[in-house]
């Protein structure tokens, strides 16, 4: 899996590919716990089994050709300095979406994506603190963009792209113009 489009310094020079794994949120702490990781790692998986949500809950990506990945950022700021930091890469998500697939995504913040009144995505960001200072953030991202079948306990509460638009979102497109624009926007990286 190569970006060809991608203009980053080191967001996603290194991706890992799963086709089937746990969680890419999960892997992410794998690869820091073992020493294994660097400064922009991007993990996509086809298929998460346990994907991780906000409070605890779980992701689910069944189907192949959805987004779900995570990304490691090395850091050292105050914890202040992450304020509204969700709702800015909701922003980015939903700029791609308006400006390359000429759709509306609403947020309902701080970390949901929303079609319909229906969930179609959501992000999920995790710190490593350590005296007041952030030594590190992994962000997950899933997004229901060519998911069909949803399941009775949430088929009124979720959607995807392609039920809601009909259209397909090809995915190493959507990553590489969400690293392109994080690494810039947030990180602030020319």
């Amino acid at each position: 899996m190569g970006f060809k489009k991608l203009e980053t310094k080191f967001l996603g020079r290194k991706i890992i590919y799963h086709k089937k794994i746990d969680s890419t949120q999960s892997e992410i702490f794998r690869l820091i716990e073992k020493g294994k990781i660097k400064n922009g790692t991007v993990v996509i998986a086809d298929i998460q089994t346990n994907g991780k949500g906000t409070h605890g809950r779980t992701w689910r990506t069944d189907e192949k050709n959805n987004i779900a990945f995570s990304f490691y950022i090395n850091t050292d700021c105050d914890i202040k300095d992450l304020e509204g930091l969700t709702t800015e890469i909701a922003k980015i998500i939903v700029d791609i979406f308006k400006t390359k697939y000429k759709i509306k995504v609403n947020i309902k913040k701080p970390n949901d994506l929303i079609i319909n009144n229906k969930k179609v995505g959501g992000i999920l960001t995790q710190t490593k603190t350590l005296n007041e200072k952030v030594k590190y953030i992994v962000i997950g991202i899933g997004i229901n963009t060519n998911k069909e079948n949803f399941t009775d306990d949430i088929k009124n509460i979720a959607t995807s792209i392609k039920n809601e638009f009909g259209i397909e979102v090809d995915r190493e497109e959507f990553i590489t113009e969400f690293c392109n624009h994080f690494e810039k926007e947030i990180l602030g990286v020319r």
